[in-house]
């Protein structure tokens, strides 16, 4: 699934919150369990252990007062302290232990449950030792009772004195245990709790780090996220400019990433319009120009035509007259045969030079019919293979079986290709070799013409189509231009591809017919 931009920026910003917000909770959660800690330490074990420990001195001052009373020779003495015993040690111990187990189970209630099996384990001790103290209690009637008559029974009182220091040693080192079991506890306890302390302290500070770290994290991948904007208001601002190669190349899905993307699209669409636009302006100052050219040669040849018509008559006339003209010498005679031969051969150049300007002022419209391209470019390359091959021009006739027929005038394919190869032969003074390949594309038919002549620069390329542009002595410079001219009326086009010193490549492209 995909998350909007402000999507993402809030979940990286919740991320964030979420993070310290476990910080805290674990900080409260640990604070709150210090606390039961300290409760569970300072009300319950502290109290458990001060009850113990007045149990204790208790009991050691109860073994101290029966070994007094073992002692005492005395009858009236020994019965003071018989019934000293009887009132007030059985109840006060009883008493003890009975708030010493009620303070136990009172502690079951707020300690955690880990404790649970400790203070039961405490509580019965305390039941325990409550029973000791019955069975001591027994034994010391017993005691009391054969000290209370005038004259004790020795053996009697010795085995009952034993039981009872017996008792009274067992019910001692229950105590013992209990308080040491107390001690321990609770020095557990405070040594778990500072180690938690210690703990916690070192947790919080490693999660306040890594809840830091996380903020900084989310930060800089939020002014990640957000770059392209700035890439995006950079590349509006060159557009601004007239830059139109300014494309921002951003990856991704969100909302800016598409309409980078976009920018980028209307970016070479506005390239591709400004370079259409700027064809559009070179074809019409083309237009211009021919058309210009176009009235310029009409009043040319106007005004020549009829001149060099009248010229040449006149030049015939008098080659007839000469024949029948008789000279000193017959260096004299061959001299104005020379002479007048010359005349002729520049009036027919005129001529010609006059037919071109007038077919570029006048193109005449095609007249488009199915036409076999591969059966054209045969019959010009046979009508010229005389002359390509005393130049020494080697014809390579790449043809693709598959041709379609295009939709052309005959005539005037014919002329094109002419004037191509024309154009090829002069590129290679030295001989060489020239490629003439067809092959489907699309919706139309690709001719190429390929020499291994000079070849040509750029700056001859960019102008090779203009008209009266000519690199090539006596040339009119209106050969390509006618040639563009009547592909351009045929609904194709002609381009070049030149490479100094390795030849030049012209390629043709006529609709299907």
């Amino acid at each position: 699934m995909k998350l909007s931009l402000a999507t993402r920026i809030f979940l990286g910003y919740a991320v964030v919150l979420i993070t310290f917000g476990m910080v805290s909770l674990f900080s409260v959660t640990e604070l709150h369990r210090n606390r039961l800690e300290i409760r569970l330490v300072s009300q319950g074990y502290l109290q458990l252990s001060q009850d113990a420990a007045e149990l204790e001195t208790f009991h050691t001052t109860q073994e101290k007062d029966t070994e007094r009373l073992l002692d005492e020779g005395s009858v009236e003495a020994r019965r003071a302290f018989i019934r000293l015993a009887r009132l007030y040690f059985p109840p006060l111990m009883s008493q003890r232990l009975t708030a010493a187990q009620a303070k136990a189970r009172e502690v079951l209630v707020f300690a955690p449950p880990s404790e649970a099996p400790f203070i039961l384990g405490l509580e019965n001790r305390f039941g325990e030792i409550h029973a000791r103290y019955r069975d001591y209690g027994r034994a010391a009637e017993t005691v009391f009772t054969a000290l209370s008559t005038e004259t004790p029974d020795r053996d009697q009182v010795a085995r009952a004195a034993t039981d009872l220091r017996q008792l009274e040693t067992a019910i001692g080192r229950d105590i013992r245990v209990l308080r040491a079991a107390l001690a321990n506890r609770i020095r557990e306890r405070v040594d778990g709790a500072e180690e938690r302390e210690r703990t916690t302290g070192l947790f919080i500070i490693g999660f306040s780090l890594a809840a830091i770290i996380v903020g900084l994290l989310v930060i800089a991948w939020t002014a990640r996220t957000l770059r392209p904007v700035r890439t995006l208001i950079e590349g509006v601002s060159r557009i601004g400019r007239g830059d139109y190669n300014a494309q921002l190349g951003v990856r991704g899905d969100d909302e800016v990433a598409v309409l980078a993307r976009e920018f980028d699209q209307m970016a070479r669409s506005l390239q591709a319009r400004e370079a259409q636009l700027k064809a559009q302006a070179e074809a019409l100052m083309r237009a211009e120009q021919l058309a210009a050219v176009g009235r310029i040669s009409a009043q040319i040849v106007h005004e020549v035509r009829n001149p060099l018509s009248s010229i040449g008559l006149n030049v015939e006339l008098l080659q007839d007259g000469l024949e029948r003209a008789s000279f000193a010498t017959q260096d004299d005679a061959g001299e104005v045969k020379e002479l007048l031969s010359a005349v002729t051969h520049e009036v027919d150049r005129l001529a010609d030079v006059t037919e071109q300007y007038l077919r570029m002022a006048r193109p005449p419209r095609p007249d488009l019919d199915p036409r076999d391209v591969t059966a054209v470019l045969d019959g010009v390359l046979d009508f010229t293979r005389e002359e390509l091959e005393r130049a020494g021009v080697e014809v390579v006739r790449d043809f693709a079986k598959d041709t379609p027929p295009v939709l052309a005038d005959e005539g005037q394919l014919r002329q094109v290709f002419l004037n191509l190869l024309r154009n090829s032969r002069e590129a290679m003074p030295q001989g060489g070799k020239l490629t003439v390949a067809t092959r489907p594309v699309e919706r139309e038919v690709e001719v190429q013409v390929r020499d291994t002549g000079q070849g040509m620069t750029e700056e001859v390329r960019r102008h090779l189509f203009e008209p009266f542009f000519t690199t090539k002595e006596g040339g009119t410079g209106l050969g390509l231009a006618v040639s563009q001219q009547i592909l351009q009326a045929h609904g194709g086009s002609l381009s070049c591809q030149s490479i100094p010193g390795q030849g030049t490549s012209f390629v043709l492209r006529l609709p299907r017919a």
